[in-house]
């Protein structure tokens, strides 16, 4: 099992609270957020993990220099000299990996997903492109996703209020020779480029997860990582 961590978030919305470090690298409960991260993979029989890096990524290579005999994986950096924007990071860190199909995960998220779960569906469907969905109540900060009976995603809508819906959780099984990206330009987004192409074409899976969901991308849940983390590990 392969997985691809975007790690070159630059943090803007954060900086009221951190600054100076990728935003996978805010302090959290002691520990940069980028560890429970790669403490949550240990449950699984992940053998390399590419981290897509740009931004500060020294810190990043000096802090995993420190711990990476805590954790059982092979690690590689795919480095963005400049920024590529999500597709443009996946594809050149797809360059990396050996399996077809490759788990991805925001650097900046936390979605308690099984992936062992998830993959099994992702082939089940025979899917080139399988996301993890999260139900959620009472948010205007995500877009919703409608879903179809037979798991497939049928759209993606802009932010608005919602009072219940399921949202697009960030982790992601890609089958990468069945969605070659090599005719995008440099610079592109996953989620337009790719995602709502598939989902247009009804190649694009979702699977529902109830397990917990934060993203750090905003102070509030920031703080609210920092005293659920506390326990949780």
């Amino acid at each position: 099992m392969e997985v691809i961590i975007l790690a070159g978030g630059l943090g803007t919305r954060l900086r009221s609270v951190v600054d100076k470090v990728p935003k996978c690298m805010a302090p959290v409960a002691g520990k940069p957020f980028l560890w429970y991260i790669l403490k949550y993979l240990t449950r699984y029989n992940v053998t390399h993990v590419i981290l897509s890096v740009g931004y500060l990524r020294e810190i990043i290579y000096k802090w995993l220099d420190e711990v990476r005999n805590e954790f059982p994986f092979e690690f590689d950096y795919a480095v963005e000299k400049t920024p590529l924007g999500t597709g443009g990071g996946i594809r050149l860190a797809l360059q990396q990996s050996v399996a077809n199909e490759v788990i991805i995960l925001n650097g900046d998220t936390f979605f308690d997903v099984n992936l062992i779960h998830l993959m099994e569906e992702h082939k089940r469907v025979d899917s080139n492109l399988t996301v993890a969905l999260k139900p959620m109540t009472e948010f205007d900060r995500y877009g919703a996703v409608e879903y179809s009976g037979d798991g497939r995603i049928i759209a993606f809508h802009e932010k608005v209020y919602c009072k219940q819906g399921l949202i697009n959780g960030g982790v992601y099984v890609i089958d990468k020779i069945k969605l070659p990206m090599n005719n995008q330009p440099e610079k592109f987004s996953f989620e337009s480029a790719v995602m709502e192409k598939q989902c247009q074409y009804g190649n694009l899976y979702g699977v529902i997860s109830n397990g917990y969901f934060k993203d750090i991308g905003v102070p509030e849940d920031y703080k609210q990582a920092n005293e659920d983390f506390k326990t949780m590990f």
